[in-house]
């Protein structure tokens, strides 16, 4: 599975510490239940599953830069879909919700939830980063 550290610790007292108000207040509501709550966004409704231009996708919730566009590829899965993270971008723990073992993936920096990752990406990596658009922002080069 992946090559980066695996934290058990609670993701979401990691790096930056703001309360559950300061979060509401800052993320839209889409945002916050993706980031905060660990909810999925529907298949296919992102818009960023439809980005091809060259640039950076970062954290929504911190700014963080994760994955950068030259990793994107179309999965068909219904997420925006990724090879490779940035170096120390994002940990994993192993989720256990929905009666099925997956690895969750979250901000390294503000451990917000961002998808999962699974073992049938393409070359290089083998993985596929299956992020919900809501945890990201696109900033064109």
């Amino acid at each position: 599975m992946p090559a980066h550290k695996v934290k058990r610790e609670d993701p979401m007292k990691q790096g930056i510490e703001k309360t559950e108000d300061d979060w509401k207040s800052e993320l839209t509501p889409e945002q916050y239940a993706v980031l905060r709550q660990h909810a999925t966004e529907p298949p296919g409704t992102s818009a960023l599953n439809r980005e091809k231009r060259e640039g950076e996708f970062l954290c929504a919730g911190c700014h963080a830069k994760l994955f950068a566009s030259d990793t994107k590829y179309e999965s068909g899965s219904g997420w925006p879909s990724f090879y490779a993270p940035e170096e120390g971008a994002v940990d994993t723990q192993t989720d256990r919700s929905l009666m099925m073992t997956r690895t969750e993936v979250h901000c390294a920096r503000c451990g917000g939830h961002l998808g999962h990752v699974f073992p049938d990406g393409p070359r290089p990596t083998g993985l596929r980063y299956c992020i919900n658009g809501a945890a990201l922002i696109f900033e064109p080069k």
